[in-house]
């Protein structure tokens, strides 16, 4: 018996190969289930008693034989391998595709930008709201009409926990944990109860924004919206319309002058030259007090726009629904900056 076990210590010292698939037949034949090591070991019991102790030991130095030259095997046949793709130069070289950023996330970044450079930082809210953040606190009580404005989802299980209608409930939380002077815009998806068609959809991006100091104007949010504006859009003449909100007062829309230069022009402008682009106004009082800001003391004021409707506008993008569609031949058009 002992004959037989150095018999295969010839066997196994004698073998070589760097073919991976052979080398593991190798390893099967001899460590596998069925394999001879485990033929050696029940042997093991039919050998004479004065010889177990030398048959064991010869037995295990098999063992230990096998592993190691399957993991020398092994190793070197990986070395080759790496070596061979490394140098190979007649294989086919598949170019690197980059990913583009969606035309959503590269508008908000920009819109992000350049209000950071004025100081406005970022504030971030749930998008399942209750009833005071997304209503109450901000001006409309339970019965007031203007709710009607906002077709809400709404939770089934329970009605004061609804779909966020705009980041606003977000500038109610800032406000909450924070005393003046903020500076901070809220950048997130909102969610209103509307037929989806070219123009609209019921899920959307917005970003809005919020200052609140001693001594704030209508004047300082002119100047911060023109600042925006030539920033995006480049040196763009504004016009603000009064308009209504339950949170502001007063309340404007902002229009930004594009121009009557194609025939697109004409067209998204309805042949004026103007596009509204956002609604903005000076923070009602109520809001204030409803937040523990002493609106005696304090005054601010507050700006809102969509983000799809801004890129609408920059790529000339006539249907909101491609932005959701998530087409790659849609999405491989836009490039990381605008």
């Amino acid at each position: 018996m002992i004959e037989r076990v150095k018999k295969h210590f010839n066997e196994v010292e004698n073998f070589t190969s760097s073919d991976i698939k052979k080398i593991e037949e190798f390893r099967l034949s001899y460590a596998g289930k069925k394999g001879i090591l485990n033929d050696l070991f029940a042997a093991f019991k039919d050998v004479p008693s004065k010889q177990k102790k030398t048959f064991g030991k010869e037995l295990n130095k098999l063992k230990q034989l096998v592993n190691k030259k399957v993991k020398d095997l092994k190793s070197k046949s990986k070395t080759f391998s790496s070596k061979i793709k490394i140098n190979d130069t007649s294989r086919t070289a598949f170019p690197i595709r980059t990913g583009n950023r969606h035309p959503i996330s590269i508008v908000k970044n920009k819109i992000i930008e350049i209000f950071s450079q004025i100081g406005f930082s970022i504030s971030e809210g749930p998008e399942i709201e209750d009833d005071w953040h997304n209503f109450s606190a901000l001006n409309l009580p339970l019965h007031h009409p203007a709710r009607d404005m906002q077709d809400t989802f709404f939770i089934q299980t329970d009605p004061d926990v609804l779909l966020r209608t705009h980041t606003s409930s977000v500038q109610v939380r800032h406000m909450e944990k924070n005393q003046p002077p903020i500076r901070t815009i809220s950048p997130g998806r909102v969610y209103r109860n509307e037929a989806i068609s070219s123009r609209a959809h019921c899920i959307f991006h917005q970003v809005e924004g919020l200052y609140i100091a001693k001594d704030v104007s209508f004047a300082d949010l002119k100047q911060t919206l023109k600042y925006f504006t030539e920033a995006l859009f480049g040196n763009s003449e504004i016009r603000l319309r009064p308009s209504y909100f339950p949170f502001t007062e007063p309340s404007a829309e902002v229009d930004i002058y594009w121009g009557l230069e194609t025939e697109t022009d004409y067209r998204i402008t309805k042949g004026t030259g103007w596009l509204e682009i956002m609604g903005c106004g000076m923070v009602d009082p109520n809001v204030l007090k409803n937040c523990e800001i002493n609106s005696d003391e304090y005054s601010g004021f507050a700006f809102g726009m969509g983000i799809e409707r801004i890129a609408m506008l920059l790529y000339q993008v006539s249907d909101i629904r491609l932005f959701f569609e998530n087409d790659v031949r849609f999405l491989n058009q836009f490039k990381p900056t605008i």
